[in-house]
């Protein structure tokens, strides 16, 4: 049967996701600092060893054998040493780096070859010497004070360093979390053994986030800082649009078809170029499946968000003018250097190819990484039989069949009308 204190040691273990090592550990460590507190001095590096099934526990004094120096000179060399560091500090200048072939000692660490000898024969430099302490009477109450803050600290540090292994390779996943509260403009979500930060920049504008809701979130990024994991997560990342695609599109799954980008403005718009280059696969027909429903179920996942399939192309004149959906270009005058492009669309499109706000062509240009100009055509340019090269390389294009399966946004059916 295991001790109590074992028994003891192994709830806390459950409860907080750590090893009953690291209890262990964080008692010894505590045991060592009220030992220090009572019955040590300054220049002792303290060890104990703790028995969980009988209680006890023995200590030591930890120290590594050096060749024998002038104490003396060292004390004069590090207080030279501090004092052009402190020079150099008041005159704002960095301080002179440290001589590391000059004599340095520790005590607390450190022992000296002919006093290691005279406590312990056949040493020599570099051999650890193990000196017991004695422990005479019980600890006191200043003592148990500092053991149980020290077996807090050490607790928390083990939690939130088994967190941050935990949750560091999570980054680019979503996960399932509780919105908790709102702390000014941030929000935090609860994932059960530890909260995360929703920033505004990484909130859907205009989304309102219930205390108590469930909510699927991205993981950007998590740090280990001062006061433990510090995870960002985000609503708005395209990264979300890409791992709803992987789920519900199987050609994706098996890489016949691929996302080549993503512009999204979340809780609004998106738009997702694709390709294939097998045979007899339409990239854009797997995304939007049979009568839409593929595509319906992605819109739904994202809580109604507008999704456009756009096909892909290696040629910027096509792959610009399919961005652009669903306004038909006439024309591109393409800076390549700059990656400038100009596109003239019939003016009964230009309000099309703008989008409300702005927002068709911004992720247009986001989805293409082309800086967009939209330009009116003049009226002889946009006669019935002109007909632009993109055009004829296009011929029945992708954009036309999504603007069949896609719900049409408001300002299509402006234009439309």
């Amino acid at each position: 049967m295991s001790s109590p204190i074992m028994m003891a040691m192994k709830q806390i273990a459950d409860e907080k996701g750590i090893k009953v090592e690291t209890v262990l550990d964080a008692i010894q460590q505590a045991l060592a600092a009220a030992y220090r507190k009572d019955f040590g001095n300054k220049n002792q590096n303290i060890f104990v060893d703790f028995d969980v099934e009988t209680g006890g526990m023995k200590a030591w004094d930890h120290k590594v054998i050096v060749p024998d120096a002038d104490l003396a000179e060292i004390e004069r060399l590090d207080a030279e040493e501090a004092r052009l560091r402190d020079e150099a500090l008041a005159r704002g200048e960095e301080p002179p780096a440290e001589d590391p072939n000059r004599a340095r000692f520790n005590p607390k660490t450190e022992i000296m070859i002919t006093e290691a000898k005279k406590l312990q024969g056949g040493v020599s430099i570099g051999d650890e010497l193990k000196l017991p302490l004695e422990i005479t009477t019980d600890f006191g109450r200043m003592a148990a004070m500092t053991a149980k803050q020290v077996i807090t600290q050490k607790l928390r540090e083990a939690e939130r360093l088994m967190i941050y292994e935990e949750y560091k390779d999570k980054v680019g996943e979503i996960m399932q979390g509780v919105v908790q509260r709102r702390e000014g403009r941030n929000f935090l979500i609860d994932f059960g053994r530890f909260s995360a930060s929703l920033p505004p920049e990484e909130q859907i504008a205009g989304e309102f986030l219930r205390p108590g809701a469930r909510i699927k979130v991205y993981v950007v990024s998590c740090n280990l800082g001062n006061r433990g994991p510090e995870v960002i997560v985000s609503r708005s990342h395209p990264n979300i649009v890409r791992n709803v695609f992987l789920q519900e599109i199987p050609e994706i799954q098996s890489g016949s078809v691929e996302i080549k980008s993503i512009a999204r403005e979340g809780g609004s718009r998106s738009k997702v170029a694709v390709f294939s280059g097998e045979e007899g696969i339409d990239p854009i027909g797997a995304c939007i499946g049979q009568r839409g429903t593929r595509i319906q179920t992605i819109i739904a996942e994202l809580g109604g968000e507008k999704v456009d399939i756009i096909q892909w192309n290696d040629n910027p004149e096509v792959f610009i003018s399919n961005a652009l959906s669903p306004a038909k270009v006439v024309g591109i005058e393409l800076d390549t250097e700059n990656k400038v492009a100009v596109v003239t669309v019939p003016a009964d499109q230009f309000s099309l190819a703008i989008g409300k706000g702005g927002q068709n062509v911004r992720l247009g240009a986001k989805l293409t990484g082309w800086t967009i100009t939209v330009q009116q055509a003049e009226v002889e340019e946009v006669a019935p039989e002109a007909e632009s090269d993109v055009e004829k390389e296009q011929g029945v294009t992708s954009n036309e069949l999504e603007a069949e399966a896609l719900p049409t946004s408001s300002e299509d059916e402006e234009a439309a009308a």
